[in-house]
């Protein structure tokens, strides 16, 4: 017999919101993936986020691990033994962009300017690891700082790679006319599944914004390398207008390769941004072997982002 216990508020699509805030800043991570669902400066959107209680899409500020981007077939050799991951891009047959950005983070620690989230990542079809997964997000006076952490406790070396898919915000900015910097002076090519084939300098290229220029009719979902860092040892993507200013995304060294993507924008899908996704990897890295960190039993991988408005 049912009984009638009153009206119960929906749940957050996202889960639980932990929300932060320093000054002028205020940043918004939610439970399911442990990601970004927002950042604003004064009220303003630093990053294109999404709603309370809408579901996250097109990988709005998630966390990929332990790949970003995408495994071809979702097959893979490692140590001697072959794997198959289920293909979560159906379309493309690929397995793409990890395996925790639907997975439940937990709470690890609030201290009101920062917080810590953790997942432990365990064993299942194609994945034979065991990897425990933190992140930290904390807000000082430049804005945003991220510092994902991953170690191995399993018995066995486990392949790693780490993406995060924040979308800085460009406001009500067409996308053509917003000023884009990539400080990377060579681009991956990629074929119909979006998967790498070769690389090229943008030296001559379209896809050269090392000096910024406008975004214009340019489609990208481009990854990048060979990035040129400032005296900090900090790489800088921007994104700028004459009416919305600018905001940055930095990363230290842990961070090879960015990707930059514009689709969702020239398409219209969501609050308008443009994607920058600082990686230690490209696509298919589980295959290619091109920038794949190998964890042993013990070893910890860190590495710090971050974004800044203004």
């Amino acid at each position: 017999m049912s009984q009638d216990t009153g009206a119960v508020s929906p749940a957050a699509p996202t889960g639980q919101q932990f929300t932060i805030a320093h000054g002028p800043f205020e940043a918004t991570v939610v439970e399911v993936g442990g990601g970004l669902r927002g950042f604003t400066r004064d009220g303003v959107p630093v990053v294109a986020g999404y709603d309370a209680g809408d579901q996250c899409r097109s990988g709005r500020g998630q966390q990929l691990m332990p790949w970003p981007n995408r495994i071809r077939d979702g097959r893979y050799e490692f140590a001697g033994r072959a794997e198959q991951l289920a293909l979560t891009e159906v379309s493309r047959r690929n397995a793409s962009h990890g395996l925790v950005r639907w997975s439940l983070w937990e709470l690890l620690e609030d201290e009101g300017d920062s917080v810590t989230v953790r997942y432990r990542l365990h064993p299942q079809p194609g994945w034979p690891h065991h990897l425990d997964l933190r992140t930290t997000y904390t807000l000082d006076d430049t804005g945003l700082v991220v510092t994902p952490a991953a170690r191995n406790v399993g018995d066995g070396p486990a392949p790693f790679g780490y993406g995060a898919h924040p979308y800085l915000s460009i406001g009500m900015v067409p996308i053509e006319d917003v000023e884009l910097r990539v400080p990377a002076s060579t681009w991956l090519a990629a074929d119909d599944r979006m998967l790498p084939t070769d690389s090229h300098p943008v030296e001559g290229t379209r896809y050269d914004f090392r000096s910024g220029r406008r975004v214009g009719p340019e489609i990208l979902d481009t990854a990048y390398t060979d990035v040129r860092r400032d005296d900090d040892g900090m790489w800088r993507c921007r994104v700028q207008s004459d009416t919305f200013g600018s905001v940055s995304l930095w990363a230290d060294a842990a961070f090879p390769w960015l990707q930059v993507f514009t689709g969702a924008a020239h398409q219209g899908k969501g609050a308008p941004g443009i994607a920058v996704e600082p990686m230690t990897c490209p696509a298919d890295a589980f295959n290619s072997g091109v920038g794949l960190l190998v964890l042993e039993p013990g070893q910890e991988w860190t590495g710090t982002w971050g974004i800044h408005p203004g």
